[in-house]
């Protein structure tokens, strides 16, 4: 978090007058995950992993590979992939990996993400999530279950798209949808002009050579009826907001939603009932 507050205060101290200048810091502002310490709990968690790593290719920040920390517990025949999300990294999930362990049938995989927790890399972004999902797949093989938090929600059903063979169940927890948008909040609440912004986005559609129009989940879930979906959201959540979520359920009415109204973007990965939720949807695989 010093890092981040550092990239603000640098980001103020310009005061908005040159967009051309800011322009770098904008690109730390974005890309830039901050790191939290693993709590105790979560320690001991990630102690009983067992632990690997891999490498993928940063093709758009540091030109060069980056390791990927990965942890898998158990050794049942029904592979649970968990992908986090901005900011977070795999042991935020251990109130769902404890409930999950229960169950001698299960294997579950988790990883940081570059430029998160333990893993390599000053930067990230989406694209770096889904290089690492496809590097799983050609590990591990293709996971029978896909559990994704915000970013990572989107970055598996981004990687989804590109795999030949489709999880048996996809679970999304308060998906990012619109890419954009989040950048935009993200300025918006360091006060960046308009040009600024406009300047960034230029600059990120050159870079990446798309638009950020694709970076959307209405985009993304090319395959509706193919894959067993379920979504649990928060009606209030100011990161992903829940009209953008309903608008991707009016078009894929195959996705199964549960909304809650008392709950945050962050704690919803460990409220008792969305682990309680979750629990139950794995068991029908055994």
């Amino acid at each position: 978090m010093k890092n981040l507050r550092q990239i603000v205060e640098n980001i103020k101290g310009l005061g908005g007058e040159n967009p051309e200048a800011l322009q770098p810091l904008l690109w730390k502002l974005i890309c830039y995950s901050p790191k939290m310490p693993s709590r105790l709990h979560q320690q001991d968690l990630l102690d009983a992993a067992e632990y690997s790593s891999f490498k993928v290719y940063d093709q758009y920040f540091s030109k060069s590979e980056l390791r990927v920390n990965c942890f898998k517990w158990g050794k049942g025949p029904v592979k649970i992939l968990l992908t986090h999300g901005w900011g977070s990294k795999a042991i935020d999930f251990s109130e769902l990996i404890h409930t999950l362990l229960q169950h001698k049938e299960v294997q579950v995989i988790a990883f940081d993400a570059p430029g998160n927790g333990s893993s390599e890399g000053a930067l990230s972004n989406l694209i770096l999530y889904v290089e690492s999902i496809k590097q799983i797949q050609l590990i591990h093989g293709t996971p029978d279950v896909m559990i994704g938090h915000s970013l990572g929600g989107m970055a598996n059903i981004r990687a989804i798209q590109q795999m030949d063979e489709y999880p048996k169940l996809l679970i999304s927890i308060a998906p990012l949808v619109k890419l954009r948008e989040n950048f935009k909040s993200s300025m918006d609440s360091v006060s960046i002009s308009e040009e600024a912004q406009q300047t960034f986005f230029s600059d990120f559609e050159a870079l990446y050579g798309m638009s950020t129009d694709e970076f959307t989940l209405d985009q993304m879930f090319s395959y509706e009826g193919r894959v067993s979906h379920h979504l649990f959201y928060e009606a209030s959540d100011a990161i992903s907001p829940a009209a953008y979520i309903e608008n991707f359920l009016a078009q894929y009415p195959s996705t199964t939603a549960v909304r809650y109204t008392d709950t945050t973007h962050a704690r919803i990965i460990i409220d008792a009932r969305v682990i309680s939720e979750i629990d139950s949807k794995v068991k029908t695989l055994f």
